[in-house]
């Protein structure tokens, strides 16, 4: 009887033993390494941010990541209330994720304030971000943040020289302007610094929520704008449609930075392609989460910028398009 119990005893130990060994070893069809988990914070809606969300996808489906398999994704939206984006933000500390993409100015402010060692990537900052202060410089950024850079805010006289060269007679150009957003500071020299020499005057409309959109074109047309410039806010980005049909409603032309404003209605969008700065953006996530550092990663700028001319919208609006500009465009939509 003493035998038998022994011999048993050391069948339980040597089973024991055996899973111990197991258990410390990678069993078959079990994943080496653990899913990654990254945040997305941004400005707006999902809806609104749609198809930079899909660049974004795109480029992660490239580098062979696809969300919900080997890549986990914590999204998180302001939905027009940017006083959120700090406690947004800070949830996705909280949850400890492996890097933040940021996804608007406001959103990467936001991140910055809420860590300074979590890595941030920009999907794309429409103004230099050495001047808004974001990073040191766009070939060594120091601290956590890197990213796209789109640079639009450098496009401001060569948006001008369109206007006028469109519509005739031209003399003043309203622009929509959200003082909360520090994109909108160089944005604004730019555009400052070319007005004198076109002979033009510049005439803000300050738009801090959607419900302002269209009092702001109201007020341009009675104050005897000729065109209107909305740039890359994401109040405007995430509505191309509604400022296209506000633009036609008040025969306001209007440019943006965005093709998408050009594909749902609008006269004319000059910038870089704000889907592949999303797509270029997933590179920095690869780079960081296999171990570099945001501050040895250079900010990436546009390749090209884009000019899309919608010819329905212009006839719509009494314009003819001048060839000189026609040959200019990326895309003529007829």
């Amino acid at each position: 009887m003493r035998r038998h119990s022994r011999r048993q005893f050391l069948r339980g130990g040597l089973a024991l033993a055996a899973f111990s060994l197991l258990s410390g070893c990678e069993r078959p069809g079990q994943q080496a390494a653990k899913v990654p988990r990254i945040g997305f914070l941004a400005v707006g809606s999902r809806e609104g941010r749609a198809f930079m969300i899909e660049g974004f996808l795109q480029g992660l489906r490239e580098l062979g990541y696809v969300e919900g398999q080997n890549i986990a994704i914590e999204y998180r939206f302001s939905e027009d209330r940017n006083d959120r984006l700090p406690e947004l933000a800070a949830e996705l500390v909280n949850l400890k994720v492996a890097l933040i993409v940021a996804s608007g100015t406001p959103a990467s402010f936001a991140a910055k304030q809420a860590t300074s060692t979590i890595p941030i990537v920009m999907g794309g900052l429409a103004a230099n971000p050495v001047e808004t202060g974001l990073v040191a410089s766009l070939a060594r950024p120091g601290g956590n943040i890197t990213g796209m850079t789109l640079m639009t805010s450098q496009l401001g006289g060569k948006r001008l020289e369109l206007l006028k060269a469109i519509v005739p007679g031209l003399e003043r150009v309203a622009i929509f302007w959200n003082p909360p957003n520090p994109t909108y500071g160089p944005v604004l020299k730019e555009l400052e610094a070319a007005v004198p020499t076109l002979g033009l005057k510049l005439q803000r409309l300050e738009v801090r929520v959607p419900g302002d959109l269209e009092g702001a074109f109201k007020t341009a047309t009675r104050q005897h704008a000729g065109a209107l410039i909305a740039p890359g806010d994401p109040l405007v980005a995430n509505r191309p449609r509604m400022v296209a049909d506000l633009a036609l409603k008040y025969r306001l032309p209007t440019m943006m930075d965005i093709k998408e404003f050009v594909v749902a209605g609008g006269l004319l969008s000059l910038g870089p392609d704000l889907v592949d700065s999303y797509r270029r953006a997933a590179s920095h996530v690869d780079k960081i989460l296999k171990g570099a550092k945001p501050a040895d990663l250079p900010m990436e700028q546009p390749t090209k910028f884009d000019l899309f001319v919608n010819l329905k919208t212009a006839r719509a609006l009494g314009l003819t398009i001048p060839q000189s500009v026609l040959a200019q465009a990326t895309q003529v939509i007829q």
